[in-house]
C-alpha cells in the first residue's frame, strides 16, 4: 500500500511539473505560430468528415426519439425548442469532445510516443529546440482552440439533422424551425457550450500530450500510449461534465 501511495504521489508531482512547464512555455517567446496553425489544421479540418456524420446522426436520432414522448402530452410544437437546448447546452460539446478524444487523443498520444521511442525528443533537446514549446504547447493550444470551433459546427449540423427528422413528419418550414430554435436559446446556453468546449479541448490536449510525452520505451509503448490517451481523455471529459453541470446549475 505504501508503494502504491508513493507511486501515486510521484505521478501527481510529474503532472504538476508538466503543467508548470506548459504554462511557462506558452507565455514566453518565441511563439510557434506556424506549428500551432498546422496542428489546428490536423486537429480541426481533418476531423470534419467524422464530426459532420456524428453531429447529423445525433441531431436526427435525438429528434426521432424525443417525438413520441412529447406526442403523449400533445406538445410536439415544443420539439424545436427542446432540440436546440439539448444540443447546444449538452450534446454538441460532449459529442465533439468524445470524438476528439478518440481521433485527436489517439493521434497525439501515438505521435509523441513514437517520437519518444525513436529518441526524436532527445535529439530536439540536444539540438537546442525546446520540445515542450514546439511539441506540447502547440498541440494543447490547438485542441483548446479547435474543439470549440468544431463544437459550434456540430451544434449547427445537429440542428440541421433535427430539422430534417422533424420535417419528414410535420409540415414545418426551415425558417419556422430555426426561428423557434433561436428563440429558445440564449447567451447563457451558448456560454455554457463554450465553457464546456474550452475545458474539454484543453483536457484532451493536455492528457494526450502527457501520456505520449512520458510513454514507456519500445513498440508496445506506442500502442499503450494511444489507448491510454483515449481512455484518460474520455474519463476526464465525463468527470468534468459532471462538475460543470453542478457548477452551472448552482449559478444558474
Amino acid at each position: 500500500m505504501g508503494k502504491k501511495i508513493e507511486k501515486l504521489l510521484i505521478e501527481f508531482a510529474r503532472i504538476h511539473r508538466f503543467m508548470m512547464n506548459f504554462l511557462r512555455e506558452v507565455v514566453s517567446p518565441p511563439y510557434e505560430f506556424r506549428e500551432i496553425i498546422r496542428q489546428c489544421y490536423e486537429i480541426g479540418w481533418k476531423s470534419f468528415p467524422l464530426i459532420s456524420l456524428t453531429g447529423f446522426i445525433v441531431g436526427f436520432v435525438f429528434t426521432k426519439q424525443s417525438r413520441p414522448s412529447l406526442e403523449e402530452f400533445g406538445a410536439t410544437s415544443m420539439l424545436p425548442a427542446l432540440i436546440s437546448i439539448a444540443i447546444v447546452r449538452a450534446l454538441a460539446p460532449l459529442v465533439t469532445a468524445l470524438i476528439g478524444s478518440g481521433k485527436v487523443g489517439s493521434q497525439i498520444g501515438a505521435e509523441l510516443s513514437s517520437m519518444n521511442v525513436t529518441e526524436q525528443i532527445d535529439a530536439m533537446e540536444v539540438s537546442g529546440t525546446n520540445p515542450v514549446k514546439y511539441l506540447i504547447s502547440t498541440r494543447i493550444l490547438a485542441t483548446t482552440f479547435m474543439i470549440p470551433v468544431l463544437c459550434f459546427y456540430v451544434a449547427g449540423i445537429g440542428l440541421l439533422g433535427g430539422f430534417l427528422s422533424l420535417s419528414s413528419q410535420d409540415d414545418l418550414s426551415f425558417l419556422s424551425f430555426f426561428t423557434q430554435v433561436f428563440e429558445a436559446i440564449g447567451i447563457k446556453d451558448i456560454s455554457a457550450m463554450v465553457i464546456r468546449a474550452v475545458v474539454f479541448g484543453f483536457t484532451i490536449g493536455f492528457a494526450s500530450c502527457y501520456v505520449g510525452y512520458y510513454s514507456s520505451k519500445g513498440t508496445e509503448g506506442v500502442g499503450k500510449a494511444a489507448n491510454t490517451a483515449v481512455v484518460s481523455s474520455m474519463f476526464l471529459v465525463f468527470i468534468e461534465e459532471l462538475l460543470i453541470v453542478q457548477i452551472l446549475s448552482f449559478f444558474g
